[in-house]
């Protein structure tokens, strides 16, 4: 009897080390999925950053941000010629630089900083942001922004 529940035991507890393997291997992928783009953006290598993306991924700006106005960008042309042109072309130094990254399976979401120069007014912008990652299969699906929205237009928007 008490073999039987020794096996018993070591059978579960394996099965136990291997769904938290597993399940640590996809917090891993996830993360480096969304670490991909992060690591493409910040050196201007856009077909990096688009590259853990799946071709029909979402994209959201935060409600309120001047950047909202194509809400949802689906697909990473849209999200190339909606967004990443747009900021490219009227900020100066526009930087997203992550802090923490909170993963659990395949969502992930990244606390960080926005800097940069607003083009149009000169005015710097440093403002702190949460982002939503959902990876499906390695590939970025969904992306949510959160952001101090009324200091992007204050900025973008200064006399």
């Amino acid at each position: 009897m008490k073999k039987s529940i020794i096996a018993t035991c070591a059978v579960f507890g394996l099965a136990a080390c291997a769904n938290e393997t597993t399940e640590t291997t996809d917090n891993n992928n996830a993360k480096e999925a969304v670490e991909t783009v992060y690591n493409g953006f910040a050196t201007g290598d856009i077909p990096m950053a688009i590259s853990t993306m799946a071709e029909d991924v979402e994209w959201r700006e935060a409600e309120g941000n001047p950047y909202a106005d194509n809400n949802p960008y689906v697909g990473t042309d849209a999200i190339i010629t909606g967004l990443f042109a747009r900021l490219g072309g009227e900020w100066d130094s526009f930087a997203a630089v992550p802090s923490e990254f909170v993963v659990d399976g395949d969502r992930v979401v990244v606390f960080g900083r926005y800097t940069g120069t607003y083009l149009g007014t000169g005015e710097a912008l440093d403002a702190p942001f949460a982002h939503a990652w959902t990876v499906k299969d390695g590939k970025i699906v969904s992306y949510q922004q959160y952001t101090d929205t009324a200091e992007h237009v204050a900025v973008m928007s200064a006399d």
